[in-house]
């Protein structure tokens, strides 16, 4: 799957968008409230329509919205790829919501956003894309992939708002926004304000006070790949790695520049080959580089846990 690079280029232009002339407040129409939950939906997924796809980019200044373009009459079976985001999104646990767009129902949406074909994936943050339109449909693997990388890039840049589940939303007008914890809001600045030695600093403070702390761990290593590869050349970096395969410094340069170009396992490969073939104090320097990497990421992802064995592996 090509990696989708993660940038904020300019605002929709919502100029084609018109809300109906006329619309009966009354009338039936078998639909779901602008806002509330598809039914037999997931917590995170919203069916969007001509008269709620503004309230989705204002939900998108919480936490990014994954906008989904489907259609049964121009491509069938998009619904159900669409039914697929919205299930992998289900397991971001609101750091990202599913925005379902039937073009059949909704023309309008997709014409001012200029959709060339469905489906089609959008991810929106602060009312702007935030990715390249991903055309045509990813399996669920490659979907559970992006969005992983999605978070982690969420996480290095200090983004860290949820949605709320759609079951248990505030009635609109209420004033309740999700908020981050108070705690990582100084690292979090930092990394917004791009003062990435400040950010590790604050989260170098947390992980002092509370060494259990297992978010403010991983904020501090994803800091730390940011502060190592700050100025860095990949192609440099990859050259010098190629021209010295068992120079530590070099390989973990370019691991640290994998990760943050969401080639997760591509990392972890790299470092744990350095260990097999290193010894004493550069495979202590290669092996605990990994383990930083790990902390990334996070403990709990499958790619950790491959990676771990496969560490273990060179190791013993």
């Amino acid at each position: 799957m090509t990696q989708q690079p993660f940038s904020r280029p300019g605002a929709i232009d919502l100029s084609g968008l018109k809300r109906p002339a006329s619309a009966p407040a009354s009338a039936p129409t078998g639909g779901a409230a602008p806002g509330a939950p598809r039914a037999g939906a997931s917590s995170y997924s919203v069916d969007v329509t001509q008269d709620n796809f503004q309230q989705m980019l204002q939900e998108s200044m919480t936490a990014p919205v994954v906008l989904v373009f489907h259609s049964a009459a121009q491509a069938p079976g998009s619904e159900a790829y669409a039914a697929d985001v919205a299930a992998v999104v289900e397991g971001q646990e609101g750091r990202l919501l599913a925005g379902l767009v039937d073009i059949d129902a909704a023309p309008e949406i997709a014409q001012a956003m200029q959709i060339p074909q469905v489906p089609l994936m959008l991810v929106i943050l602060d009312g702007r894309p935030v990715t390249q339109p991903i055309p045509g449909a990813l399996s669920r693997e490659e979907l559970e992939t992006l969005f992983g990388q999605l978070g982690q890039q969420l996480t290095a840049q200090g983004i860290s708002g949820r949605h709320q589940p759609r079951s248990s939303a505030a009635p609109a007008g209420e004033d309740e926004e999700p908020q981050g914890d108070p705690r990582y809001a100084a690292a979090q600045d930092a990394l917004g304000e791009g003062d990435i030695e400040r950010a590790v600093a604050e989260y170098q403070k947390l992980v002092d006070a509370n060494p259990a702390d297992t978010e403010a761990a991983a904020g501090l290593a994803m800091a730390k790949v940011l502060q190592r590869t700050q100025g860095a050349d990949l192609h440099a970096a990859r050259a010098a790695a190629a021209d010295a395969p068992d120079d530590v410094d070099a390989q973990t340069l370019v691991a640290d520049l994998d990760l943050l170009g969401g080639h997760v396992e591509d990392a972890f490969n790299r470092l744990v080959a350095l260990v097999a073939r290193t010894s004493d104090a550069e495979r202590t320097k290669a092996r605990d580089h990994l383990l930083g990497l790990f902390a990334a990421v996070g403990n709990d992802d499958e790619r950790v846990l491959a990676g771990r064995r496969n560490l273990a592996s060179a190791l013993f």
